[in-house]
């Protein structure tokens, strides 16, 4: 594996290449941000760019979530400085709608710096793993159409927890389907990926696989695909609420080939557990990789998002800025 430095040189150059200028008023900061910190004083931006995740203001609790547009206005009221879409909780995505949201993100001054999506393929139906491979193309080509120039993944789990609630009470472990290993599980995963490597290419969107559940549930799990797959348009979303055991040795494991953070905060406690995050050491972790990339806040606690996200915020600038 090459060294992290000319890794990240060699993703930093492979994206700017791509991406064009097309791309650029929603391109991640990280790519301008070695100028931007050499010129300190000049009153240019140093530390991580804040974003909010929609998810922030939905946790799949609500029946009706807030819309994208009504985030971007909350995200642009509150201070953020991108916004991350979380793709199932947009209610339309035709042609219209999408222009209304590259408008809403530009006329309130922010990027769209993220799309979270989802699939699985942990399965040993082919038509399914099939149908899943079509459904991230559908992914990267909205990421695509919109701007955006990162989207988390998944591998996908097992599915013999019997609800995810289960599956949080047990945390995050579950079975294997009967017949079959753990091992076949990623065969089918690197597979998939080896090929959406090469369509995330085609439309310059780096794709962050995430530490979530399945067989992303550890870093070694995350590491073992990325690895296989060894392209620049598959790297790691870190997921800060995702590691239930030794969570800081896992982000030091990742932390290398992150390309998007998601911090999680749990005011008022958690709607499936809550963690007790050190971001100071976070921030520390992610600054001897030399992460400058958007660190994007997804609140999963039970507050008011309306109070609690404005506080997490403050907290994220604070350990973020320098």
């Amino acid at each position: 594996m090459p060294t992290l430095m000319n890794r990240r040189a060699f993703f930093a150059a492979s994206a700017a290449t791509t991406l064009g200028a097309a791309a650029s008023c929603s391109a991640s900061p990280a790519l301008n941000a070695p100028a931007a910190r050499q010129q300190a004083a000049s009153g240019a931006r140093v530390g991580n760019p804040i974003a909010v995740s929609t998810y922030s203001f939905w946790h799949f609790r609500d029946e009706k979530p807030a819309t994208m547009i009504e985030c971007i206005d909350h995200a642009a009221e509150m201070g953020f400085d991108g916004v991350e879409l979380l793709e199932v909780q947009m209610h339309r995505r035709d042609q219209p709608y999408r222009r209304a949201i590259k408008r809403a993100a530009l006329i309130n001054g922010l990027n769209l710096c993220g799309l979270s999506t989802h699939q699985g393929f942990v399965t040993p139906d082919k038509a399914k793993r099939k149908a899943n491979i079509d459904r991230t193309i559908a992914s990267l080509e909205l990421a695509y159409d919109l701007g955006i120039p990162t989207m988390r993944v998944n591998t996908g789990r097992w599915g013999t927890s019997e609800s995810f609630d289960a599956l949080m009470a047990n945390k995050g472990i579950e079975p294997t389907l009967e017949g079959y290993t753990d091992r076949q599980g990623f065969e089918w995963v690197i597979n998939c990926y080896d090929r959406l490597a090469r369509e995330a290419e085609k439309r310059g969107v780096v794709m962050g696989l995430e530490n979530h559940w399945g067989l992303g549930r550890d870093a070694d799990g995350v590491m073992r695909v990325v690895n296989a797959i060894d392209s620049p348009w598959l790297r790691v979303t870190l997921d800060t609420g995702n590691f239930l055991e030794n969570q800081y040795a896992q982000y030091e494991a990742i932390a290398p080939d992150a390309v998007f953070v998601q911090a999680k905060t749990y005011y008022g406690g958690g709607n499936w557990y809550t963690l007790d995050i050190d971001y100071p050491r976070v921030a520390e972790i992610l600054k001897k990789v030399d992460y400058r990339g958007y660190i994007s806040l997804e609140f999963e606690g039970k507050e008011d998002a309306m109070t609690a996200v404005p506080k997490s915020l403050a907290m994220l600038r604070k350990v973020f800025s320098v």
